[in-house]
Order: structure tokens, then sequence, then C-alpha cells
């Protein structure tokens, strides 16, 4: 299947500035088949190494610093030569091997003419422990669940070849409208995580893909301990297993009450950052003041978490997957359309998305677009009643403003309905 990461890669290696590539992202988002594809078709040789598979190669970096004996001694293991700009250096589940990670900046000081790239489960949680993370000494790139257009080129390439011609003031035709929502419901039902996109290419069988849901949630859920030492794991899966009820709340706000009865902040914070930094929750802050900058008006104590996959959600809360085929009315249909959208803008933004809420009033997202602010309503329906967005936009006059819906592409007064399925191109679209 196609991952549009490849794109970033390629710039990576062309880079003249190029540095050692960390590549961050949940486990079980691809990121291994990605840097063997990308070492495949874009390097002469590909050395991958595993450092969960083989934990004597450890040794080697405990005992040496010189990135050109490493190299040496490397190729010793891999039977043939590492040739600088020829071959592609992968490490891989590198958090098994903090010297290994903490050698990446001796490459890139001594020895950056070899292209390295590395990846691991849960390394954004290492980045509370500089000594073990070369911190300005590499590049990163996240990797997330396949969008909804990588899903398309995977399940359905004439749909795919359609989508990705879809520009700006350019009408669909309502054949293709109904098509793609019918594509947006089934990734519902899948997400993105890139083995139920398999499952469902190769047999379109929805009660496999959930046997691979919940086989992934169990494998997270036994990674809280397996992974982590310094935050109680049994907080991690507490607060983990309180995201569906959470977001079923009336605001949607994460309030540690809800987690377990009189919690207070202090005993369940670092889990929810120990979640936030290892991606498999995305944190959504609300702002006291839908104004640029957003990053300075963040309110840290009000915020949502959602999910960073739309179909894991879909399973944790046990939705039925016929009720979202019918299009059925269900409490948890708004919730499933927001993260989905949020799953697409995901990374999309140099600035991560807000919300806005007050008494009485909330703007789903907020997205900063240069120095002006976009305000984002998400409808799971094709209802386009949204009082408090109009006055919101009345007061504050912002120069967009969006609503994702299942209503087809068009302009609605001074709001642009995008569908849902288009939230990706945003960026494109706006």
């Amino acid at each position: 299947m196609k991952r549009y990461a490849i794109r970033a890669l390629d710039q990576w290696k062309a880079r003249p500035d190029r540095k050692p590539l960390v590549l961050r992202g949940a486990r079980q988002v691809g990121k291994t088949w990605l840097m063997r594809e990308f070492g495949r078709t874009r390097y002469a040789d590909c050395v991958y190494l595993n450092f969960d598979e083989e934990t004597r190669l450890g040794s080697i970096f405990e005992t040496n610093k010189d990135p050109h004996r490493i190299v040496e001694l490397l190729e010793l293991i891999a039977g043939r030569r590492i040739l600088p700009g020829q071959t592609l250096l992968v490490f891989d589940e590198i958090q098994e091997c903090p010297d290994a990670l903490n050698a990446l900046k001796y490459f890139q000081e001594n020895t950056n003419e070899y292209h390295v790239v590395a990846a691991g489960s849960l390394l954004g949680t290492l980045l509370s422990a500089p000594k073990s993370y070369p911190v300005g000494k590499v590049n990163l790139l996240d990797l997330y669940p396949l969008s909804f257009g990588e899903f398309l080129d995977a399940a359905d390439p004439a749909l795919a070849a359609y989508f990705n011609q879809i520009e700006r003031d350019r009408p669909i035709e309502d054949i293709f409208h109904e098509r793609l929502l019918s594509a947006y419901d089934r990734y519902l039902i899948t997400g993105g995580m890139p083995e139920c996109v398999a499952s469902w290419q190769t047999a379109r069988d929805a009660g496999a893909v959930a046997r691979i849901q919940r086989e992934l949630i169990t494998i997270y859920e036994n990674d809280f301990s397996k992974h982590n030492a310094r935050v109680n794991a049994g907080r991690i899966l507490q607060v983990w297993r309180s995201v569906v009820s959470q977001l079923a709340k009336p605001n949607e706000k994460f309030i540690y009450g809800a987690v377990r009865k009189g919690a207070r902040a202090r005993e369940f914070e670092e889990a929810v950052e120990w979640l936030v930094s290892s991606g498999l929750v995305n944190r959504v802050n609300n702002v006291s003041k839908p104004e640029h900058p957003l990053a300075a008006f963040d309110k840290p104590e009000h915020f949502k978490l959602y999910l960073f996959d739309a179909g894991l959600l879909k399973s944790m809360a046990g939705i039925d997957n016929g009720a979202i085929v019918m299009n059925a009315d269900f409490q948890f249909k708004g919730p499933l359309a927001e993260i989905f959208v949020l799953q697409q803008l995901k990374g999309r933004f140099d600035v991560e998305p807000r919300y806005f809420a007050e008494p009485n009033r909330e703007i789903d997202f907020l997205l900063q677009v240069g120095a002006d602010v976009v305000p984002v309503e998400v409808k799971a329906g094709s209802d386009k009643s949204a009082p408090s967005f109009k006055r919101f936009i009345d007061e504050f006059d912002p120069p967009c403003a969006i609503r994702f819906s299942r209503m087809g592409y068009r302009r609605d007064g001074r709001i642009t309905n995008i569908p849902l399925y288009l939230a990706e191109k945003t960026a494109e679209l706006i």
C-alpha cells in the first residue's frame, strides 16, 4: 500500500543539511514497513538491524562511540559494505538500546555522509530523558495511521483516482459524492491501522478487521507495563480506558474525576502525558481566546483526549458496524466524526488544532493558518443548523469558516461546507 510519508523521506534524503532521521509513531502504524520500503526503492542496498530481535547488538554501541568503528562492526554482522549515500542504515526498535539512540548524535557530528534512519515504539516518552535522546542532532518525522486518501488507494484505486483530482471550488458529482461517503463509512469501521486496511483490502471481512482491532488494543495495554518504569502502568490503563466515556460526555472535556471517583490531576497527569507522548492519544487544548497565536492562549488544565485512530475508538466504544453503514443515529456519532476529522488534520498544519469553549458555546476545532484563525464545526450528519457557530463567526469575523458534514462541497454564505471525506485536503481547499 502507498504511504504519503515516503515523500517526506525523499525530501530528507535530498537535504544537504540532512541529519539521522528518527521516525516516531504509535506501535503498528507501519514504521518498519516504511523504512524498509524506502531502503528497497531509493537505495542500492538497505542494512536492517532490529534491537528487539537481536539484543546483543547493543554491546557494539555500549563499548564504541566512534561511528566509523560502529559501521565497521555492523558491516561484519551484515556481511556486506555500508556505503555512504548508497546504503540506508536502519535501526529498528531502537528504544531497546539507549546507547544506539544516543549514538545518532555522533553520526551527525562525525559521519553525516551515512544515511541513517531509526524508529521504535514509544520513542516520544524518551523526550523526558535528555541523556538518552539526541536532541538537536536528529531530524524527526511523525508517522500516523493511514489517512482516508491512503485507505482509498488501497481499497478502491479507481475512486482514489477521482479523490486525488478534487481541487478547490471544483464541484463533486452526486454519484461520486455518495461513493465517497460510503467509503468514509467503511473507513470509520476499519480505521487507518495498516493491518486492518490490508485485511479489508484482501478479504472485505469486517469481522476479521474487528478481531485485529481488539488484538491491537490488547497489545497497547500490555505495552503500558512492558515499556514503562517511571509512570504507574495501572494509572495509564485507567486513563486509556476512560477516553471513550470522557468523549461521551456533553462537553467532552477530560475530567480526572471521571477516570476514578475523587481522582485529582496530580495522580493522573503523568499518565496523560505518557499516553500523549507515546502517540496513542491526541490532546486538543482549549484556548481562552480564539486569536493568533493560538498557543499563547492555551488553557493547559482544559483539554480533550482522543484516541489516535477512529477504527480503534469504534472498537473500544463497541459501536455496531451496521449502525455506521446505515447512518443510524447514536450518541457517539459526533465524537466518532470528530476523531476522524482530527486524524486527517493531524500533522498537516504547523500549529496543532485547538478548540474553544465558553459557557453555552463551543467550537469543535480552531486551525491556525498563517496569522489567521479558522473555526471548524464537525457535523456527523447533514444538519447544517449551528447557531453558536454562526454567532462565533459574527463576533470574531474570521477570514473563513469550515463545516465538515455529509453535505456536498459548497459555500453557504460565510461558511464553506466540506464533506467529511475531504478533511485531509483542508489546507488545499481553504
